[in-house]
């Protein structure tokens, strides 16, 4: 019934008008329907079932496959088709018994046929289970690599408020992210245009297929070729055929490992490859991917050879390309035997072992993260600075210029502001009970607390727009790190739930902002979308933390790579590279790296030319008005392009930047028809396909310990490209010079 409640007002005599406005964004005016049907039905049983159960089991297999070698991220498009089938079955079976009819509590299990805005809010329970959540980090550090006690109802409670507390940040910017129609969204376009193939009534045009028909065949297909690179010929997964040229050659290996190297002409026929890190290509803006194709051939094929070839801080003493803690000797770092008793760094223990050493790789990409960053805040100011003065006048004023979706939205009820003030205000309250009261485990005061949403909320505003436009979300947890390190040094715990109210809170509101544009897409009224939000992301949580401490007591030795055996797929990758940002600093505090007291302190330069580079562009701007290929140069999505490097690897951009590049330029540019038809559904049928197949052949094969042992499974035949070139380093595995 929400559908009808929540109805304002509006008039049919519109729809002609609507359908012939144009909207602001090409891709949206080609994606996007203009119509709205407010008397559908939305707040059914089968959306709650559907819903609710979509929540729990991607909670469940997503934080279940997240500590694996290969983490597998089932996004919520899984359930989005797997639903479809079930919706339509519930209504024709359910039986149609109107209860307690003509009362407030009317209730009905069959409200008529399964429809399109149903089914949008079960994908918002859904998103809610997609991915992960965060602050699981912070249970993996300190139980399973720091090896500290942690009780179960701090760790649920700092689970639970780093992902609520961006709802209160999300309040205070929808006028901002949502409503104006340039803030686009890009990848709510791969779902709008899903959804309206799943429901897709018309028929099939001549010697082609419907999008539906386009979808399933895409589906089956990416199903069946995932047996390929998930189980049978591993190797597709990076492709780097340069190393099989000189296979004793540390040189030419560092060159073309697409895992462990620059991955030249590595590339991977691979979906989960593709779309691990950086997102679906095919949902990306031309001109984002330039910026980060740019990006990333200016950091690996530029900076990189010239730093570790120059031997910049004793980088050949050390791999090309690793994210690892290292020793002067090249040996990798024990952080155990320099915490003491207290969890506090052991100053004496790390005066006799001697300080910690980067990769200069690593060290470049925090360094990078220091230029996105200052970036970030120049370029919105100078380009959008106007933009934000006049939705801010909207937003206090009475102006009639709004965009054709938020016209049509206007028929529902927005969600009160009061409502997110409430959420906010009792989150903080709650996060300084626990910091406070939970102080030996924590670590983090209450002026932690107020200084980390201090910075969440600033930099909300920036960096969503930078989203909203380009589909890429520049990072703060350096810049989170980086001050509550100098602040507060020598505390792990303090450094990363600093980094997780600081940084989490803002990625969880530019997500909850993403889903309400979603919804304005769909005509989703507000508050109904809003409850599922509140709803699917307190259920989430509850399932996340429960499958983390089920896998931690369950799994000996998990994330341990010291004693897990060299095949085992519990290695935790992103767990890792989370602990060794912790050490840095939280542990040792930024001040002995990149401070006075550390060998880094050069790569702090980057925040000043982070700050010049969007100014320069600026400037260029107003010399050459006419050339509109300048504007198009974003900084902070160049300077950010490797920004997830390491965990990610080469071979993941490479091969990202070339489908990106056939779908936004060539596809969008010269057969725009069938990218209009098939570009996002293609998306979703691939993200599809490839979930279904890694589970499946997790739970028949590889959960059995049935493997195929050939030389296409091994890796990627690059073993040497982890070794140090430097004289007389030696590492297991590698040539001594």
């Amino acid at each position: 019934m929400a559908s009808t409640l929540e109805v304002e007002g509006g008039s049919g005599s519109e729809k002609e008008n609507n359908e012939n406005e144009e909207c602001p964004v090409k891709q949206v005016e080609l994606t996007v329907p203009k119509t709205d049907d407010p008397t559908m039905q939305i707040l059914t049983f089968r959306m709650w079932v559907l819903g609710v159960v979509s929540c729990v089991v991607l909670s469940f297999v997503n934080q279940f496959f997240w500590y694996r070698t290969q983490p597998l991220i089932v996004t919520s498009v899984s359930a989005q088709i797997a639903v479809v089938p079930i919706g339509h079955f519930m209504a024709r079976t359910l039986p149609t018994r109107v209860f307690f009819k003509d009362t407030s509590f009317e209730f009905s299990l069959n409200r008529g046929p399964f429809n399109i805005k149903e089914h949008v809010l079960i994908t918002i329970f859904a998103n809610s289970g997609a991915g992960t959540v965060y602050a699981t980090h912070i249970l993996s550090a300190v139980k399973l690599m720091y090896k500290r006690k942690l009780d179960f109802l701090p760790a649920l409670l700092v689970m639970l408020t780093t992902q609520v507390l961006g709802f209160g940040w999300a309040g205070l910017f929808r006028k901002f992210l949502v409503e104006p129609g340039e803030m686009w969204w890009p990848s709510n376009l791969v779902q709008v245009s899903l959804f309206s193939a799943l429901h897709e009534k018309g028929k099939r045009p001549k010697g082609g297929t419907t999008r539906t028909q386009f979808f399933l065949l895409v589906l089956i297909s990416g199903l069946a070729y995932y047996v390929f690179p998930g189980y049978m010929f591993s190797m597709l997964t990076s492709f780097s055929w340069v190393c099989w040229l000189a296979p004793k050659s540390i040189l030419v290996q560092q060159l073309g490992s697409g895992l462990r190297g620059l991955g030249i002409a590595a590339f991977g026929i691979d979906w989960s490859t593709i779309s691990a890190y950086l997102g679906s290509p095919l949902a990306s803006p031309w001109f984002a991917t330039a910026n980060i194709a740019v990006g990333f051939v200016l950091v690996m094929y530029v900076m990189t050879p010239i730093a570790y070839w120059f031997n910049a801080y004793h980088a050949k003493t050390f791999p090309i390309f690793s994210s690892k803690l290292f020793m002067g000797n090249g040996s990798l770092y024990d952080i155990s035997t320099i915490v003491n008793s207290d969890f506090h760094l052991d100053r004496q223990a790390y005066l006799t072992n001697g300080p910690v050493h980067l990769s200069t790789f690593f060290a470049m990409t925090y360094g990078l993260g220091f230029a996105a960053l200052s970036a970030t805040v120049v370029h919105v100011l100078l380009f959008h600075g106007r933009e934000i003065l006049i939705q801010s006048k909207r937003a206090f004023g009475n102006s009639k210029k709004i965009d054709l979706h938020t016209r049509l939205m206007r028929r529902y009820k927005s969600v009160p502001m009061w409502w997110f003030h409430i959420i906010l205000v009792v989150n903080i309250a709650v996060i300084i009970f626990i910091c406070e009261h939970y102080n030996e485990t924590l670590q983090l005061p209450w002026w932690g607390v107020l200084l980390g949403c201090a910075i969440s909320v600033f930099f909300t505003l920036p960096i969503g727009i930078i989203t909203a436009t380009t589909n890429q979300q520049p990072g703060l947890n350096i810049i989170t790190e980086y001050i509550i390190g100098y602040m507060y040094p020598e505390r792990p715990v303090a450094n990363m739930c600093f980094k997780v109210y600081g940084y989490i809170s803002m990625t969880q509101a530019l997500t909850f902002l993403q889903d309400f544009k979603l919804g304005h897409y769909m005509k989703i009224p507000p508050r109904t979308m809003f409850m599922a939000q509140v709803i699917g992301t307190i259920l989430s949580v509850f399932i996340y933390t429960i499958t983390a401490w089920w896998l931690m007591g369950t799994i000996p030795d998990l994330c341990d790579t010291t004693k897990l055996p060299p095949d085992s797929p519990w290695t935790c990758p992103m767990d890792n590279v989370f602990f060794d940002a912790s050490v840095i600093w939280g542990l040792l505090g930024p001040r002995r790296i990149f401070g006075d007291l550390g060998e880094y302190t050069k790569v702090n330069l980057f925040f000043l030319g982070g700050a010049i580079a969007p100014f320069l562009v600026w400037l260029a701007h107003k010399a050459f008005p006419g050339q509109k290929w300048i504007t198009l140069i974003h900084m902070p999505v160049l300077l950010g392009a490797t920004s997830m490097m390491p965990p990610a690897t080469a071979v993941n951009f490479t091969s990202w930047i070339l489908v990106a590049f056939l779908s936004g330029c060539v596809a969008y540019r010269y057969r725009q028809d069938w990218w209009k038809r098939c570009n996002y559904v293609l998306s979703g049928g691939l993200d599809a396909g490839t979930a279904f197949m890694t589970i499946l052949l997790f739970l028949a094969l590889n959960n059995n310990n049935i493997m195929l042992n050939w030389w296409g499974n091994n890796p990627e035949g690059c073993p040497l490209a982890y070794c140090p070139t430097a004289k007389g380093i030696a590492v297991k595995g590698c040539p001594v010079r």
